[in-house]
């Protein structure tokens, strides 16, 4: 567990709490600024950042690290501004606590947050799962639109032509679209 604070006696107090909690602390850090680093050097399990409120380049460098180092991060925080809440949830906090830390319910606060955070994974693996299919179907769409146009076909025997090829190649039905589809840009 990484811990964030620009306050040393707040990070300590947090740091005591999340140890109580049964948790291992990994590093204390001081500031936002180097956090993406940070992370990639310790791969904690989970952040936990304490702020009376987060900073935009807090923000930032949280939204840049869930595109790229994706962890569960919890703030305590001050600071209840709907606009900062919405700030907050854009930036991937998976748990955002206003008005202080309550070390009873650490541990709680904490597995409710890297739930929230898994199932946000799985809901955005599962979007992309859903963009690549869409994708590969639109290849597929114009690679029978060009064989249904160049050899006369109907859009039946065009998908079967298209299905028979990729089991013939062993490829997937996507990758055999794109190289109809290259063909026909190649040759005009």
């Amino acid at each position: 567990m990484l811990v964030v604070d620009e306050s040393r006696g707040r990070a300590r107090v947090l740091r005591e709490a999340m140890e109580r909690a049964g948790y291992e602390v990994v590093v204390s850090h001081g500031a936002s600024l180097a956090l993406l680093k940070t992370v990639e050097r310790v791969q904690p399990d989970v952040i936990v950042i304490d702020t009376e409120s987060p900073s935009r380049d807090t923000l930032e460098n949280l939204a840049v690290m869930g595109q790229h180092l994706p962890r569960p991060i919890v703030m305590f925080a001050d600071d209840a501004a709907p606009q900062t809440l919405r700030d907050v949830m854009r930036a991937g906090v998976a748990a955002y606590v206003v008005d202080g830390l309550d070390p009873a319910r650490v541990k709680s606060i904490v597995e409710v947050a890297c739930a929230r955070f898994e199932e946000y994974q799985r809901l955005r693996d599962e979007l992309a799962a859903a963009k690549v299919k869409l994708s590969e179907r639109k290849l597929v769409e114009r690679a029978k639109g060009v064989l249904m146009k160049s050899r006369g076909l109907d859009e039946d025997a065009a998908y079967e032509l298209l299905r028979k090829l990729a089991m013939d190649r062993r490829k997937p039905l996507a990758d055999v679209a794109r190289q109809v589809l290259d063909a026909a840009d190649l040759l005009g």
